[in-house]
């Protein structure tokens, strides 16, 4: 029989862990509009520009104003699509705000580390949110996208929808970007690999069911 104190010992072991909090996104506000008629939120398709530093050094290792052509990028919010810490620290922003975004390694790349991010690296990004579509995972497009009614969405049907969107909007984003947008989101989300993305496959838990 364990001795009460080796007992005790284990269990204040067990209390001291799951006071540990997980780690947070911190985020800063550096601006925001004063009219806000949307706010982001899962499923919805974001245009960011954004600056990438290491925290501590403050040694920039990606800038969409300088390495992307100075093109902001498109990605969809809540799907895993990009670091965990964007995933969180990006949600309930309006059009035109500008964010400070501290992310600690395990929201970000962790110990592998990615191209000029060392393993274990706490980032910072600035960004700054400068348009909100409806996303490509959103509930309520699956029948604006599921053009033959057959439950199951197709790489064409995701790009159609995707180009009607932009357009739309006067959005102008070429072919290859459209195309590499299709492939990542089919590469996370067809799960049995069919080249369809089903009913069940699309759907997800959204924030406002």
């Amino acid at each position: 029989m364990a001795s009460p104190l080796l007992l005790a010992a284990f269990l204040g072991v067990l209390c001291g862990a799951a006071l540990i909090p997980e780690p947070e996104v911190t985020v800063e506000v550096k601006h925001r509009p004063f009219l806000c008629k949307r706010k982001t939120k899962n499923g919805d398709l974001l245009l960011v520009h954004y600056t990438g530093t290491l925290g501590g050094t403050g040694t920039a290792f990606h800038s969409t104003y300088k390495d992307n052509n100075g093109q902001p990028v498109w990605f969809t919010l809540g799907i895993k699509e990009v670091i965990i810490g964007w995933d969180k620290g990006l949600q309930g922003m309006c059009i035109g705000e500008k964010r400070v975004l501290t992310v600690p390694p395990s929201l970000g790349y962790g110990k592998e580390g990615k191209g000029k991010i060392p393993p274990e690296s706490t980032l910072v990004f600035d960004v700054e949110l400068m348009e909100i579509r409806n996303g490509p995972r959103s509930h309520e497009s699956f029948q604006d996208m599921d053009l033959n009614d057959d439950w199951k969405l197709s790489k064409e049907e995701v790009k159609v929808y995707l180009k009607k969107e932009f357009e739309r909007h006067g959005t102008d984003v070429n072919d290859t970007h459209h195309d590499m947008l299709v492939e990542d989101i089919f590469d996370k989300e067809d799960e049995d690999s069919d080249g369809f993305i089903s009913a069940r496959e699309f759907t997800y838990q959204h924030d406002e069911l």
